[in-house]
């Protein structure tokens, strides 16, 4: 696959203008990189710019928290979709994971996947709130659903440990491609990868996408390199 093509284009802040939506979409195009990720009120206005490319458009469901009751999530991602949404990213409840309420999350994957057809599902974890075995159980879970891609982190969550990256770390990507093996389920790394050696390692270790603001960066230190 071309390096481009890993990238979801992303603008998820909460001042996003039209404007910063614009420029998103003409780096995208320009780039030519697999999608652009944003929030819902932007979808029918990020399809309408990318209408006549071959980028996609992601909307992120229960963002960022993911403590929305399932049929809120059910809701947003149909109504994403029914706007042209070719993606859809949805939090999961972390607070029901750390209750070992794992019918729930697993339920709640399958219905807001089954509300959207065929249109590829990824499922955010937020692993920097998570420990070792939690981190395991949800790839579980997750791997017994219909979803296409267990996605690392929203980019918001703030560990409560120090230590903890807030985003993508390369050690949890290499843990879900063991967990994974030769089963259908994608890696998406997202959060805090900035440059192309962070994207670099993200694909050695198993990502097959990457979502990032910094794309257009990472792509032009990659290119002036050659």
């Amino acid at each position: 696959m071309r390096f481009e093509k890993y990238f979801d284009h992303t603008c998820l802040k909460p001042e996003a203008t039209e404007a910063d939506i614009a420029k998103l979409c003409n780096e995208a195009m320009r780039y030519d990189f697999a999608s652009v990720c944003i929030n819902p009120c932007y979808v029918k206005f990020s399809k309408k710019l990318i209408v006549n490319s071959k980028i996609m458009a992601c909307s992120v469901v229960g963002f960022p928290l993911g403590a929305n009751t399932m049929d809120v999530k059910i809701a947003e991602a149909t109504n994403a979709v029914n706007n042209g949404a070719d993606e859809i990213d949805v939090v999961i409840n972390v607070g029901k994971l750390k209750d070992k309420q794992y019918d729930y999350i697993k339920e709640e994957i399958n219905r807001v996947k089954q509300s959207i057809g065929d249109h590829v599902l990824k499922v955010i974890v937020e692993t920097c709130l998570l420990d070792e075995d939690e981190k395991i159980n949800i790839c579980k879970i997750i791997l017994d659903t219909n979803a296409d891609y267990i996605k690392t982190s929203t980019g918001f969550g703030t560990p409560k440990d120090k230590n903890t990256l807030k985003g993508a770390d390369e050690k949890d990507i290499k843990l879900f491609k063991n967990l994974i093996g030769n089963k259908k389920l994608k890696i998406k790394a997202s959060g805090g990868i900035n440059t192309y050696k962070d994207t670099d390692k993200m694909i050695k270790a198993g990502a097959e996408r990457i979502g990032a603001s910094k794309s257009v960066y990472i792509v032009k230190e990659i290119l002036s390199s050659q």
